[in-house]
């Protein structure tokens, strides 16, 4: 029908017809596939859900006399410096380091900050405070350091994050007799809650299901500001098995993400905190889809009805749980699910409204002409398998 070329064309020319995934699902119901397929140009998705693999590349620049950065604090955060010596990672899940907290009430609350809320300061041009521990050499005398940065004193800040827009996750429930705490949040004993955290339908790798869009160096939507698809992401799995309308039945594709965190704002890149399990990072992702045929408007088209997830049992602590069958999104969406004749409250992770709004802003973006489509370097691999430490089972204890 048309192609890439031809669609940034447009959008140079302001006459590109851009609708988010919601628009383009409305329309397809009232018109139909081939009749939306002639009339849109780009279909906007969007997600904005937390992501515990997740982090920031930081220089710091030098100092005089200069040091090899080998211990580091960014707020009481340790971060990674095993690179060069002013080179930062700070991992999102990262907790404060509390050895030098004498008072247990400032250690308790410690526990619920992390690199993740040390890197939403940053983006919102808050000051953090550095405190450094230099390996001395010839060349890098200097044994300490302790100063405040902000992201307009630092060379590079840019979030990198090995994993990210799961193509679909699971639905987590307790069907033991505690509290369980979990990556999901609380689980409520006796199949208590169900807690979900993909935005279903409108989720962008729901609407790609086959990867054959984007890839890597495809631009997209990233934290407020300008991100790239890097690779494809850790624990990508994109042979899950699939319904017949090609989206998985469970965790499948996910991507790695990089993007310029000095282009963020707080809005997009939210630090948060889940009890007694850790830190995370809520962050809003979109990713604009080129309609090139009408196929890629047939799979924007799937429903929350169309696509489901397994409810897993989190009271077995084992790598592979027992799992009560599959629901849809429809169903989860509802706020109620079935389980074993049980009516269960649902809840989700990801703000659907703030979902809404990434595609909407990317959109908005799109027709302005701010923002225009990548052709992908390489495909994302399609044929990865997901590999278990099965061969470590023998020496694991469960206490």
């Amino acid at each position: 029908m048309r192609t890439l070329a031809d669609i940034n064309d447009k959008i140079h020319h302001r006459r590109a017809v851009v609708w988010t995934v919601e628009e383009l699902k409305a329309r397809v119901a009232d018109i139909g596939v081939t009749q939306a397929a002639k009339n849109v140009d780009v279909i906007t998705t969007g997600t904005f859900e937390p992501m515990e693999s997740s982090g920031a590349i930081i220089n710091l620049g030098h100092t005089d006399p200069p040091i090899k950065i080998r211990k580091c604090w960014l707020d009481g955060v340790p971060a990674y410096a095993g690179f060069g010596a002013v080179d930062l990672y700070l991992g999102a899940t990262q907790v404060v380091d509390s050895t030098d907290m004498g008072d247990l009430l400032e250690i308790e609350e410690s526990r619920e900050r992390g690199g993740s809320h040390v890197i939403e300061d940053l983006i919102a041009g808050k000051p953090v405070q550095l405190r450094a521990i230099g390996q001395m050499t010839d060349c890098y005398p200097r044994a300490s350091c302790d100063t405040t940065i902000t992201r307009e004193t630092i060379n590079q800040f840019y979030l990198y994050n090995p994993r990210n827009l799961y193509q679909n996750f699971i639905v987590g429930v307790n069907g033991g007799d505690r509290l369980l705490y979990t990556y999901l949040g609380p689980l409520q004993p006796r199949l208590g809650n169900a807690v979900y955290s993909n935005p279903g339908a409108i989720s962008p790798l729901l609407n790609d299901p086959e990867l054959k869009l984007i890839g890597i160096g495809t631009q997209i939507f990233l934290g407020g500001g300008i991100g790239y698809i890097a690779w494809e992401g850790t624990q990508h799995f994109p042979l899950q098995k699939r319904l017949p309308n090609h989206t998985p039945i469970g965790p499948a594709a996910t991507l790695a993400l990089i993007g310029d965190a000095k282009q963020m704002n707080p809005k997009w890149v939210r630090g948060c905190y889940f009890k007694n399990y850790g830190p995370s990072l809520m962050l809003g992702v979109g990713v604009p889809l080129p309609v090139l045929s009408e196929e890629v408007v047939q799979h924007c088209a799937v429903s929350d009805q169309d696509i489901v997830a397994p409810v897993v049992d989190f009271s077995i602590p084992r790598r592979v749980r027992p799992t009560f069958g599959l629901v849809s999104y429809a169903q989860l969406k509802q706020g109620r699910i079935t389980i074993d004749g049980n009516s269960v409250r649902t809840a989700p992770l990801a703000s659907v409204f703030r979902s809404r709004q990434v595609a909407l802003e990317l959109k908005q973006w799109i027709e302005r002409g701010e923002f225009t489509l990548t052709e992908p370097v390489a495909s994302i691999p399609m044929d990865r398998s997901f590999l278990p430490q099965d061969r470590w089972g023998s020496q694991l204890s469960i206490e």
